[in-house]
């Protein structure tokens, strides 16, 4: 019998029934949930169903709520106040578990996911936003969804889909000073471009993977959705098991050496075959800094931006062309001429405690010279974050210590650009308009965003951090 992948031995033991047209019906352990998974629970009540295993549906809001205040009265849209406050409502009566505003579990879904012991290896996990990819750090198979979906798995504890292909990336080396999981996947990404995993699940491997702490990992996890693919994966191993060891949710006892024994025999097997293997050599990536409107639109602080004369094909070459004339920049223009107006360090991307270190690090001693927004990714981050002083770093430093949630990685909660304003962001997201209409959004690492907050524009972090 030949080989099996991390993906195809945790896709065959969720297999509910497979149809003739290749559609699957895959049952689903865990699901996570978020203010906007209202459409969810109201086509629930509709149809007059119940949650279907409330014990394995989990919930905290993120999107909608604000970070600048803890109340919620303050929300001035009427129907953004409907949806950050509706899920109290939602929870008590289908008897879902929540995280609710105020508490400090609550935070974006996947931060308090992995961080409650919630997502573990071997599972299959999904939630209404499409960046549930994250959760694929711990080896386990997770999605994002749509609101219909969202209501069938309420109502059934499965869902229909499609078995991708697989991929494998393996980064390979060892990864420079300054380097981190943020600019590991934004460099897989300007390799692959932003549709190169479209139609497969992709597995990261090798030996810079292996090395990198389960934050990285979440990280690039995090943005396998903007390569393309819809579920990123790290084989579990040794830092994956002491991670989850001792979450409020993860198994205990003689269930947890069970578990663990399961994990262990997750990884793919060596003679697995991989539909796609692609290899890049993590020593040579650079610190990096998005300048279009897709991920894929990126190149190292040390660089210039291309020129789209160089382009072969001329739909890419008109997207490139298109994209200078948006974020209002020239071809040929160093990274470290590029000035911003203000700086955002948070989302489901970069809003761990790891990430919350990389840039008290650099903003420790110095003064922002741009509005930065520090945005812990939950409340337990952010009272770690305070039992450690960071958040004195920060405000010492003229930066803004937020509440958690979303912020403004989406703005849709008051946090935002105004038309024609440049951030340097740890999000996931440089579309046109995704912090703002008319916003111009460049996504970096949390080093290299607190870099830009304290000195204004792009600026290799490697020389601020020798110089510490």
């Amino acid at each position: 019998m030949a080989g099996q992948t991390l993906f195809e031995k945790i896709w065959d033991k969720h297999v509910v029934v497979a149809r003739d047209d290749g559609q699957t019906l895959l049952y689903i352990d865990r699901h996570l949930c978020h203010d906007g998974s209202i459409n969810g629970f109201g086509q629930l009540r509709a149809a007059g169903r119940k949650v279907r295993r409330p014990r394995q549906t989990f919930a905290t809001p993120d999107h909608y709520t604000p970070t600048h205040t803890s109340d919620l009265s303050t929300i001035e849209d009427p129907l953004a106040h409907e949806i950050a406050t509706a899920i109290d409502k939602n929870c008590e009566e289908f008897g879902v578990t929540l995280f609710p505003w105020g508490d400090e579990r609550q935070g974006i879904a996947h931060v308090v996911g992995p961080e409650q012991g919630i997502t573990l290896p071997g599972i299959t996990l999904v939630c209404g936003d499409s960046h549930t990819s994250t959760h694929g750090a711990l080896g386990c198979i997770s999605f994002g969804i749509g609101a219909s979906e969202v209501a069938h798995v309420m109502a059934t504890q499965a869902i229909w889909q499609r078995k991708p292909k697989t991929m494998r990336i393996n980064i390979e080396g060892t990864l420079g000073f300054g380097i981190t999981g943020k600019d590991v996947i934004i460099a897989i990404i300007r390799e692959i471009s932003a549709a190169g995993g479209t139609g497969h699940a992709i597995e990261y491997a090798g030996s810079a993977i292996r090395e990198m702490s389960m934050e990285g990992r979440m990280t690039i996890c995090n943005m396998t959705i903007e390569a393309g693919s819809r579920t990123g994966m790290v084989a579990p191993d040794d830092k994956t098991i002491e991670y989850v060891a001792g979450r409020p949710f993860a198994p205990e006892g003689e269930k947890w050496d069970q578990a663990v024994a399961y994990w262990r025999s997750l990884p793919s097997d060596d003679d697995a075959t991989f539909d796609k293997d692609v290899t890049l050599d993590g020593g040579a990536i650079e610190p990096m800094v998005t300048w279009g409107n897709s991920p894929e639109n990126a190149v190292g602080v040390g660089e210039t931006l291309p020129d789209p004369a160089g382009e072969a094909d001329k739909d890419k070459r008109a997207a490139m062309e298109a994209a200078y004339d948006y974020m209002d920049l020239k071809p040929g223009m160093p990274v470290t001429d590029i000035t911003v107006d203000k700086v955002f360090i948070g989302a489901c991307t970069n809003a761990r405690i790891e990430d919350i270190r990389a840039a008290a690090e650099v903003a420790k001693g110095r003064k922002a010279v741009v509005q930065t927004l520090i945005v812990p990714g939950s409340g337990l981050v952010k009272k770690q974050a305070e039992a450690e002083g960071l958040d004195k770093i920060f405000i010492d430093a003229g930066m803004e210590w937020r509440l958690p949630g979303c912020s403004m990685c989406v703005g849709v909660n008051g946090d935002d650009l105004r038309p024609g304003e440049r951030s340097a962001s740890t999000s996931n997201r440089n579309f046109r308009g995704r912090q703002g209409p008319g916003s111009r959004t460049h996504l970096v690492s949390p080093a290299m965003a607190a870099a830009a907050a304290v000195t204004g524009r792009f600026t290799d972090v490697r020389e601020m951090k020798q110089g510490n």
